[in-house]
């Protein structure tokens, strides 16, 4: 249910952005834009100059405004200027973004669902008491009784209980080699 929601919500937001940044053939003027690079000159300090003009008219003439220099001085000066046109796409970088806010957003809901919900879950389908067990049991052993619950279970799908028992068997696992490592200081290959 909660990843049907989650597709229908990316789906939506997807399709929004594209009717967004749907444009004609003509380019934003933001997309386009010349950017002149002047190293410092006689007594006029290096300065970057960016101006939204076609590839043509990309040079220092078109794009250096106001000329810091007068007369014979702006040949010289725009020789040593270097200008490149640039182009980008806006509408791919909202929609990368937007993918991009969308996938960490379904990680938060899932995240949400692990910390929140699951447990919830959990307590319904293994009993209220059965947990309050499993809590007194506490650190001496937080995963003895996983065995004995998921016998009990009859009525969850066979599924569920090759996944749970998967994951206990895991967690045991895990719980040899912390005892490995931190008791007798040993690595397990």
């Amino acid at each position: 249910m909660m990843s049907s929601v989650a597709f229908k919500l990316l789906a939506l937001l997807v399709g929004l952005l594209l009717m967004s940044t749907q444009t004609t053939d003509a380019k934003n003027s933001e997309d386009i834009r010349c950017k002149c690079t002047c190293p410092p000159y006689r007594d006029i300090d290096g300065q970057i100059y960016k101006q939204n003009v076609s590839l043509k008219d990309c040079n220092c003439l078109h794009v250096v405004e106001p000329m810091p220099v007068d007369g014979k001085d702006v040949e010289a000066y725009c020789l040593r200027c270097e200008c490149k046109y640039e182009e980008r796409s806006s509408g791919t970088i909202k929609v990368t973004i937007i993918i991009y806010l969308s996938i960490l957003g379904l990680l938060f809901l899932y995240m949400v669902y692990l910390t929140l919900l699951e447990p919830m879950l959990k307590r319904r389908l293994f009993g209220h008491s059965q947990l309050q067990n499993d809590d007194d049991v506490g650190d001496q052993q937080p995963f003895a009784n996983a065995h004995n619950v998921l016998s009990r279970s009859t009525s969850r799908p066979n599924m569920l209980n090759k996944v749970e028992h998967a994951q206990q068997r895991w967690r045991r696992q895990v719980q040899e080699q912390r005892k490995s490592v931190f008791d007798r200081h040993v690595v397990l290959s």
